[in-house]
């Protein structure tokens, strides 16, 4: 208001209209390189441990939650789980560490599969559906549905689980895990570069 010597209400008024125009512009920049996903991703083919597993693999699936700031009225749903006021980001990552598909707004409260089922249930969102025979990595709180591929329930899924075992992995399932986990890592490796920025 100082600077350009502007009531505050000119000032939320553009500055609303500018992120609008940025929100439009999301489909056009935030989508996947190969939207047929015809191509096994580079990482993917070149590694063993993931080819035999994970060859029709195209992104992983998480959400996380991002700091935000409200009036007080609109407060109360947007507390998360430290208890601080959050939304709740839903984002579809490639190999690559590149966003596809981001679904933000949600609040802090809502769990990963409301915002989940909400992304991928109304099309006009522009959520890029698997093709036949390919899927998402998700973790075990979304919903088991064709196409988004949850690791083994019962069964240890977390790389620090891992760590904190004796390091031996015990039958298919938890081999199969193991590999889900790191390889679903590129989520989180893609949010810690987006967050230190």
């Amino acid at each position: 208001m100082e600077r350009f010597q502007h009531f505050s209400e000119t000032i939320s008024r553009y500055f609303s209209a500018g992120l609008n125009a940025l929100v439009s512009l999301a489909r056009q920049v935030v989508k996947p390189e190969d939207p047929t996903f015809h191509f096994i991703p580079t990482h993917i083919a070149k590694d063993p441990r993931y080819m035999s597993f994970f060859k029709d693999c195209i992104g992983a699936i998480d959400g996380t939650h991002v700091n935000a700031r409200l009036s007080g009225k609109e407060k109360v749903a947007y507390i998360g789980r430290c208890g601080s006021l959050t939304q709740n980001i839903m984002v579809v990552c490639d190999f690559n560490m590149c966003f596809t598909y981001v679904m933000a707004g949600w609040e802090g409260s809502a769990h990963d599969s409301r915002v989940f089922k909400f992304a991928t249930s109304n099309k006009k969102y522009g959520f890029p559906y698997p093709p036949p025979g390919k899927y998402y990595l998700v973790v075990a709180g979304y919903p088991l549905q064709k196409g988004y591929l949850k690791p083994y329930p019962d069964t240890k899924y977390h790389i620090p689980d891992f760590e904190r075992s004796s390091g031996v992995e015990r039958g298919n399932k938890e081999i199969f895990n193991k590999r889900h986990s790191s390889l679903r890592g590129v989520i989180e490796r893609s949010f810690g570069v987006w967050k230190k920025k």
